[in-house]
């Protein structure tokens, strides 16, 4: 009876919580609005909306009123705070869940760019279609595979460059500086250069490398991989490079003193110290691997041409012979879908599924390595 008892006062407590969470945000946008209407009555009647008087009514009422709208410290410094944050937050909502929301719905009609204010509704068939399309789960897979070998070679690449520029080198800042200056290279520039020193100064070493990397399918993407750590790392390093400064000295010195060496320092005092910065740096490379793009369009638009792997078209129940894309990723199937093929729906449909699936993923990440983070 009594465990009865308090799993009901859970659940009132949590959805009176919910409650007050969204009325928080309700008035949040509505107090500025408020405030300009109350000013404004004020220089008719000087009691215009006055809660001075104001007399206990509900859990709601009296939250409003006690925590936004009264005359109080509480109320008046929560206003103070809505009023400084409503301008990003307005903008915010304009040029961010505005257009997300309506692209929600232009998802669900015909829209191919020239229909505009025309087009129709036809709820989920976009959605429908897009599972459907072979082409576009393939570039999910290639996807995936390129964002998880990215995440691994980047965080390791950065992470040793982290550890060497950390220690007692003489010109350690100018390390520092020329690991960080590619990542002030924009993507697009990148590519076209490492394309030209693919395509014309690797292939004149000869014997394996007599082949441009970008002309097969499998070989392409490792280079996608090589480029992409070459302008990343260096980022990524930085965010290693302040975590590992952060250790403290004495426990290294007295690591040292008790015969440690230096794996044993890095395993057992380094990589805990540092492992919220993993958690950082994981996130970024995951969001910034799925939604890899621009140096795409530039090194290998996409390409090469390959046939689907059998065993690709097996799991699909396909004839194995449909040409896909090798480096076409998500991103840059949703690109050619809606502006080269001009059907603007179906890839609303696109970027809505990958935005999903791109939360999750990340959501994932970040608990798993936070779970990581307390059992190192």
């Amino acid at each position: 009876m009594e465990s009865t008892m308090q799993n009901n006062k859970r659940a009132i407590l949590f959805v009176r919580k919910a409650v007050l969470f969204l009325i928080t945000l309700i008035v949040i946008l509505v107090i500025p609005l408020y405030t300009l209407i109350r000013m404004i009555g004020k220089l008719i009647k000087p009691n215009f909306l006055s809660v001075s008087k104001y007399e206990s009514k509900n859990f709601i009422f009296d939250y409003v009123v006690y925590n936004w709208l009264g005359d109080k410290e509480k109320a008046q410094n929560n206003r103070v705070f809505v009023f400084f944050l409503f301008p990003t937050l307005f903008a915010f909502i304009l040029f961010v869940v505005v257009p997300f929301f309506h692209g929600i719905y232009l998802s669900m009609t015909d829209w191919d760019g020239l229909n505009t204010g025309r087009e129709s509704f036809i709820g989920f068939a976009n959605y429908q279609s897009i599972f459907s399309d072979v082409r576009f789960l393939f570039s999910f897979y290639r996807t995936i595979l390129y964002s998880v070998l990215n995440i691994v070679v980047i965080n390791a690449v950065a992470f040793s460059l982290a550890l060497l520029v950390t220690k007692n080198l003489k010109l350690k800042n100018v390390y520092r500086a020329g690991f960080f200056m590619p990542n002030l290279i924009g993507g697009l520039v990148l590519g076209y250069i490492w394309q030209f020193i693919f395509n014309r100064a690797i292939v004149t070493l000869g014997g394996a490398f007599a082949t441009s990397l970008l002309t097969n399918g499998n070989t392409a993407l490792f280079a996608l991989i090589v480029v992409v750590t070459w302008q990343y790392a260096g980022y990524i390093m930085m965010i290693y490079i302040a975590a590992i400064q952060n250790i403290p000295q004495d426990l290294v010195e007295a690591s040292t003193i008790d015969g440690a060496n230096a794996f044993q320092r890095l395993k057992t005092i380094t990589l805990p110290l540092v492992a919220q910065a993993f958690t950082v740096a994981m996130f970024l490379t995951l969001v910034t691997s799925f939604k890899q793009f621009d140096t795409v369009v530039s090194l290998t638009q996409g390409g090469p041409a390959t046939l689907m792997p059998q065993w690709f078209a097996n799991i699909l129940g396909i004839d194995s012979n449909v040409a896909v894309q090798s480096t076409s990723l998500v991103a840059m199937n949703i690109y050619n879908t809606a502006f080269a093929n001009y059907r603007l729906g179906i890839g609303q449909s696109k970027a809505i599924v990958f935005f999903i699936f791109l939360l999750i993923i990340s959501l994932l990440q970040v608990y798993f390595n936070k779970r990581k983070e307390i059992e190192l």
